[in-house]
């Protein structure tokens, strides 16, 4: 069966935060109104998915490959690990590197990650297709004045999901013509990124050192849509979320369920051994940067308070529809701007 709802917040992680009646409660960040609820109940299915996030065009029509992928490679094999890791069980170096990829496809699948690619693209991808082009140009005219053909280059990894087309103009009977070469900015984009990322540049997470922490009685982990945070800290006025998965001093963490936290700083800084209890102090400041860094909802096994005082609720109505409009035009205009690639490809 075609997956169409696709979960960027998995239902296997989701479900952790269910109370007794099943229900995960939802701090919404974009409301239409002022008189919407702060906390709502929701079955753990019903939430963290968009329609068609993840789908994509192929020349034989849509495809559901990139979801399945996630469930296959990524949410499937690190079940057992991660039941051992909210559980206090020992995890071998082994099983230590199922929730290492469960966390690395989290951080980059969410829509926050998606619309934090597609500004940087629309600043950077124009200036990187000029030098490719550019390259290409120089290439090819310096085997028409040597006569050496082009050598053929391996092809890109994952290249079927890289939305570009190269036209060639020349008028009739002119040896010298025009190369145009276009890329699109979108899901298209996007799920090369994912492949990218989680096939060439994933095992950097692997040389790090990583722990669980639980949580100080009282206080029970919150997650969110965007959960995995990449911190650079400095002090509590100085620190901003732009880490890298390599980058010296940054703390990645993300909650695995209300009790455990799956941590790591890269570099010298912060070491703490598996299962430590961390204080109150450190746990708040966990709490705290995890509802700033939430796209659009908090998660929680009951309604938190505190979260409305660390990331008040934007109103704005305009905001809030233009929004649901685009998420529900979102199939469509991206099918058609990568079925017109795949047009071009073909001819």
């Amino acid at each position: 069966m075609f997956k169409r709802d696709n979960h960027y917040v998995p239902h296997c992680y989701l479900k952790r935060w269910a109370d007794d009646q099943g229900n995960v409660w939802s701090y919404r960040i974009l409301v239409p109104h002022a008189k919407s609820s702060q906390w709502k109940a929701h079955s753990p299915k019903g939430l963290g998915y968009h329609q068609h996030l993840y789908t994509r065009m192929t020349v034989s029509g849509e495809s559901d490959e990139v979801e399945s992928w996630f469930d296959t490679a990524f949410e499937s094999p690190a079940g057992r690990a991660l039941q051992h890791a909210v559980t206090d069980r020992r995890l071998s170096p082994a099983e230590w590197r199922l929730p290492v990829r469960f966390l690395a496809a989290q951080d980059v699948r969410t829509p926050a990650r998606l619309f934090e690619r597609l500004r940087d693209w629309n600043s950077t991808l124009q200036s990187q297709i000029d030098e490719i082009a550019s390259e290409a140009v120089r290439k090819l005219e310096e085997a028409k004045r040597t006569g050496i053909p082009v050598a053929a280059e391996e092809s890109q990894a994952h290249a079927e999901l890289f939305p570009v087309r190269t036209l060639v103009e020349i008028e009739p009977g002119q040896d010298a013509g025009l190369l145009r070469v276009e890329a699109t900015v979108g899901r298209g984009l996007w799920l090369w990124s994912l492949k990218h990322l989680l096939t060439e540049t994933l095992d950097v997470l692997h040389l790090h050192r990583w722990t669980i922490l639980r949580s100080p009685p009282g206080i029970e982990w919150l997650t969110s849509d965007n959960p995995v945070v990449r911190l650079n800290y400095h002090d509590l006025q100085r620190y901003d979320f732009g880490g890298g998965w390599n980058s010296r001093g940054t703390a990645i963490f993300m909650p695995l369920s209300p009790t455990h936290l799956m941590f790591t700083q890269i570099g010298p800084g912060l070491r703490l051994e598996r299962g430590t209890t961390v204080s109150t102090e450190f746990a708040m400041q966990i709490q705290k940067f995890t509802v700033e860094h939430a796209h659009r909802y908090v998660l929680e096994r009951s309604a938190n308070p505190k979260a409305a005082l660390w990331r008040p609720r934007t109103v704005n109505p305009h905001t809030f529809q233009d929004e649901a409009e685009q998420w529900k035009s979102w199939n469509a205009v991206q099918s058609d701007a990568e079925r017109e690639i795949f047009q071009v490809r073909t001819a």
